[in-house]
C-alpha cells in the first residue's frame, strides 16, 4: 500500500484550501470598513456589473446555491443594499437588483483590490498564471 498518496502534503485540495481560507482573512478588516462578509461582497461585484439579476444566475456566477444567497440577501434587502423581487415572466424566479445605497458602496470598495494585490506577494505574471490555473481547475471540477 502506497500511504505517500494519503499525506496532507500530497493533496491539491489542501492548498487551494488553505490559500482561500487565508485569502478570505485578508479581505475581512477592508470588508468590515465597508460593512460587507465577503460572501455579500462578491455578490455587490455581480451587481455592481449586472445591476440586476435572477438569484440562479447570481448562483452560477459565485458558485452559491439558493439556499446560502436567500439569507444573505435578505440581510442584504436589510441593510438597504439589494431589493428581491418576484419576475413579473416567472413568479418561481427571483431578481435581485442593486439600490442607489448599494451602488454607492462601490466608491467605498473599489480601493479593496489594490489592498488586497498588496497583502499578496505575486507579481502580475505570476498572479495572472495563478488565475488561469484556478479557473481551468475550476472549469475541470465543476463540469464534472
Amino acid at each position: 500500500m502506497n500511504d505517500e498518496i494519503l499525506k496532507l502534503k500530497n493533496q491539491l485540495c489542501f492548498p487551494l484550501y488553505a490559500c482561500a481560507k487565508e485569502v478570505v482573512k485578508k479581505y475581512t478588516p477592508f470588508l468590515d470598513e465597508i460593512g460587507l462578509t465577503y460572501t455579500q461582497y462578491i455578490a455587490m461585484m455581480v451587481l455592481w456589473e449586472q445591476k440586476s439579476v435572477s438569484i440562479k444566475m447570481l448562483g452560477e456566477h459565485l458558485y452559491l446555491d439558493s439556499g446560502t444567497l436567500t439569507p444573505l440577501l435578505k440581510k442584504m434587502e436589510a441593510q438597504g443594499l439589494v431589493t428581491r423581487e418576484r419576475a413579473v415572466q416567472d413568479e418561481r424566479s427571483v431578481i435581485v437588483t442593486i439600490t442607489e445605497k448599494g451602488e454607492a458602496l462601490k466608491e467605498q470598495a473599489v480601493s479593496i483590490p489594490i489592498k488586497i494585490g498588496q497583502c499578496i506577494n505575486l507579481d502580475p505574471q505570476e498572479a495572472h498564471t495563478l488565475y488561469m490555473l484556478l479557473y481551468k481547475v475550476l472549469g475541470c471540477v465543476s463540469s464534472t
